[in-house]
């Protein structure tokens, strides 16, 4: 035990720099992540912050059966599940596509042009995104700008329910693609060169060389995002929907965590609203286990 401690006080002195970087981190997480696990206990109460978690009445499983026959339940895992599903078709290969495009690129100084003006919608922020979103998307917006200059119509695109999700979707896109480059264009650059070489030897051109050598080079970086993407299947961003949507497309724009935050924020049901979240959470973690576990059985690639 004396040697253990001994052998723990030398590492601490001799990485006592290093520890002090991961000490934040790991507050953080403490504070904001797991201590939070705690208050998930009133997802079974009739929580009142007078009585608090201690008094508050066990009501069980009701706040869940709630929300199953909630008369808006089909409508936000409509909601919830499509929206994810477009991202991922759409925008989960974006910056994979955009990674191989730059990674041809042999011009250096066009290269990093490119990338920087592809990372900056990245460092805008939400609001300042959405607030140009709702400029850009009014009748007299620069998108209707360019609908009227091809002969459409000029109409409100935020208040067309059929309109929303593309918009959602493109935006999202546009903002992340360039950031999420980053991590392909690493795997890329530890994609050994002799196996090109041998490629154009065996007379591989450019888009065989893409299939035979490049994509299964980075395919491990590709699964372990895709599933980490799948374990945030059911939870889409709050802000954004919050930000964008209205009434009008509630339709097509609802989602279960603006729902959380009507409910829990707006209607001060704090108790229906951690049961709603908790599902969500739990969904997420069931999708993640299972993406997990048919990845390593089918492509010996997993997160564990």
């Amino acid at each position: 035990m004396k040697n253990l401690k001994k052998k723990l006080r030398a590492d601490w002195v001799r990485n006592r720099s290093l520890y002090a970087l991961v000490i934040p981190v790991v507050a953080f997480y403490i504070l904001f992540n797991y201590k939070p696990i705690y208050g998930a206990i009133i997802a079974f109460q009739d929580y009142t912050p007078r009585l608090g978690i201690s008094g508050s009445e066990w009501v069980g499983f009701d706040n869940f059966k709630r929300f199953f026959s909630d008369i808006y339940f089909g409508r936000l895992m409509k909601n919830t599940l499509l929206l994810s599903f477009y991202d991922i078709i759409f925008g989960f290969p974006a910056p994979i596509i955009l990674a191989l495009l730059l990674n041809e690129i042999h011009n250096r100084f066009f290269k990093n042009v490119t990338q920087t003006i592809t990372y900056l919608p990245h460092f805008i922020s939400m609001i300042v995104v959405c607030g140009m979103l709702t400029d850009f998307s009014l009748s007299t917006g620069l998108f209707n700008d360019i609908i009227a200059f091809f002969g459409g119509e000029r109409h409100p695109l935020l208040q067309d329910p059929s309109l929303y999700r593309t918009i959602y979707i493109l935006s999202g896109i546009w903002q992340q693609v360039g950031w999420g480059t980053i991590i392909y264009l690493s795997a890329l650059a530890g994609v050994d060169s002799q196996l090109y070489e041998a490629a154009q030897i065996d007379g591989a051109n450019k888009w065989k060389q893409t299939l035979h050598v490049t994509l299964p080079g980075i395919a491990p970086t590709i699964i372990t995002m895709f599933i980490l993407k799948i374990g945030k299947l059911m939870s889409m961003g709050y802000e954004k929907t919050i930000l964008l949507y209205n009434p009008s497309t509630y339709e097509t724009a609802d989602i279960i965590s603006s729902y959380v935050y009507r409910i829990g924020l707006l209607d001060q049901d704090w108790s229906y609203s951690t049961a709603i979240g908790l599902f969500n959470s739990v969904i997420n973690f069931i999708l993640l286990i299972l993406a997990n576990k048919l990845s390593k059985k089918f492509s010996q690639t997993s997160l564990w």
